[in-house]
């Protein structure tokens, strides 16, 4: 008999053997009761969650012979015959290899007949969002107006790859990752059902490594099960996946509490030279000092054991709350910098060294140590000019016809701090909730970009966000970022529940041709409405 994978053969065979998607699988089984099933779907989230597994669950449940609850029986002739894939009405197609304009328009040309066995003909096409643009289009039209005898099951990891003409003429579900304690609980069932010799604490570090995705976490288990060990423990597991041990993880922690650069290389060329990979260990660290974050708040750890307690028990007392933050951000940034690069090992290096350093964001590891003190010098001594300088807004008001507005600010010296009239509207309550949510998140990068800004509401669309200290170089960075605008556009939608154009102002006292002061404009545009 050949071998069956694990995943394959735990494969939930109805949607209650589902494991962390209840939100999901209970509106599909209201919908099979109820006799309203849709003509077509789309699954969408990351991989391991149970897309194509529901998919396949689905297909069956809307043409068993006699279905109980919204659930398929399984026993009934059309269900056998779909889960030994001979039902031909039926088609499971993978979009990654078959994309082509070809394959749509055979799946065009084969809807106009009635199925042959079962009472629907049901096409389930994964990771959709790889089918070319012409095949989309020839999709199009059969999606929207499909003979009532079809059903259509889209699942995909990227829906944003996914046309919104296609998208609006499905109904969507979003699959969640699967929470680590609801993976342990199916793993702990696969080790009672297969008999695999390994300890809760492996079974726990695996629903970890598993990262919401129960087929990794199976994966892992079944790649265990195949080695030759008495009883699997938590090391077994760090060893085939290629983890490294707490002890080496707390010793490049210890180096940057003590800001010795030397140590910190010693120990990443000890690490790296046992084979261990290098974005798996960045990923280590990354977890590492989250949960030694989390320590240093909550004294709560877990996942150690009562010696590595003791261990980051030590370690926290060297870290305030704030470099650990850092050094989070940083690492991610590094993780993310590091698949795309070459000299991964350099790239590592050069970071712990900076982390070392405490150097500023944006300042390069070449820079001397004098170097670094002359850049802080004159920082300083810039901040103290524009903190000399007191410069006040206000707008005036003039009515042309029946149409009311506002001036360009006029600029006046006075011996107060800034001030600006502002007519924040709805607007500021909102403003002042989404900047609450971004240092919630750990949106530190978005949130403290925007923390000392004020918004005047133009209209129920147009938003005037003012940097009230002023429009750096590096906000505009910020601002231009394409994965911050986003994050900043879904928090504006989330809170008031629409889009809107955001004009992000930044001003700074120049002078003019005529020797007087006015506005030097810093003003950028970042489009939220798309």
């Amino acid at each position: 008999m050949s071998y069956t994978a694990l995943y394959r053969k735990y494969r939930p065979l109805k949607f209650s053997d589902m494991i962390g998607q209840d939100h999901i699988t209970k509106t599909l089984k209201n919908q099979i009761v109820s006799d309203r099933v849709g003509h077509a779907y789309l699954f969408t989230g990351g991989r391991g969650t149970g897309k194509t597994t529901s998919a396949k669950i689905l297909a069956r449940a809307v043409n068993c012979l006699n279905p109980k609850d919204g659930e398929p029986c399984n026993e009934c002739e059309i269900c056998k015959g779909i889960l030994a894939e001979s039902v031909p009405d039926v088609v499971e197609m993978d979009a990654a290899s078959s994309n082509s304009v070809d394959d749509i328009r055979q799946i065009k040309d084969e809807v106009n007949f009635l199925p042959t066995v079962a009472k629907y003909r049901v096409y389930i096409i994964d990771e959709v969002h790889m089918l070319s643009t012409a095949a989309f289009n020839a999709l199009l039209k059969t999606l929207e107006e499909p003979p009532a005898h079809v059903k259509f099951i889209l699942a995909t990891t990227e829906p944003q790859k996914i046309p919104t003409t296609i998208l609006s003429r499905c109904q969507r579900f979003d699959f969640k990752k699967i929470k680590e304690k609801d993976i342990y609980e199916g793993l702990r069932r696969i080790k009672e059902g297969s008999k695999i010799p390994i300890t809760d604490e492996a079974l726990n570090l695996i629903s970890i490594l598993a990262d919401g995705a129960m087929r990794d976490g199976i994966s892992i288990l079944e790649r265990c099960a195949q080695e030759d060990f008495d009883k699997i423990d938590v090391q077994d597991i760090k060893d085939l996946v290629g983890l490294s041990s707490t002890e080496s993880i707390n010793a490049i922690a210890n180096d940057l509490a003590d800001k010795d650069e030397v140590k910190a290389i010693e120990d990443l060329e000890k690490i790296l030279n046992d084979g261990k990979d290098i974005t798996n260990f960045v990923w280590e660290l990354i977890k590492y000092f989250k949960d030694l974050l989390v320590y240093k708040v909550t004294k709560r750890a877990d996942l150690y054991s009562e010696s590595e307690k003791e261990l980051m028990n030590a370690l926290s007392e060297k870290f305030e709350k704030d470099r650990l933050l850092n050094i989070i951000y940083v690492l991610s940034e590094t993780e993310n910098d590091i698949r795309r690069a070459s000299q991964k090992t350099i790239l590592l290096e050069v970071t712990l060294i900076k982390l070392c350093s405490d150097m500023p964001e944006g300042a390069t590891t070449s820079s001397s140590g004098s170097d670094l003190l002359k850049r802080f010098e004159l920082l300083e001594e810039e901040i103290k000019k524009l903190k000399e300088q007191r410069i006040n807004f206000h707008y005036e008001e003039k009515r042309i016809g029946d149409e009311k507005y506002a001036e360009e600010p006029l600029l006046e010296e006075k011996e107060e701090k800034p001030k600006m009239v502002f007519k924040p509207g709805k607007a500021g309550d909102a403003w002042l909730n989404i900047l609450k949510t971004l240092k919630e998140d750990k949106k530190m990068r978005l949130y403290t970009t925007l923390l000392n800004t004020k918004v005047n509401e133009l209209s129920d669309d147009v938003w005037e966000i003012y940097f009230v200290e002023g429009f750096t170089d590096y906000f505009k960075a910020v601002l231009n970022d394409p994965l911050e605008k986003e994050t900043l556009k879904k928090e504006i939608v989330k809170t008031i529940g629409q889009e809107v154009l955001l004009k992000f102002k930044g001003v700074e006292k120049a002078k003019t041709k005529n020797g007087k002061e006015d506005l030097n404009s810093l003003d950028i545009d970042v489009r939220i409405i798309e």
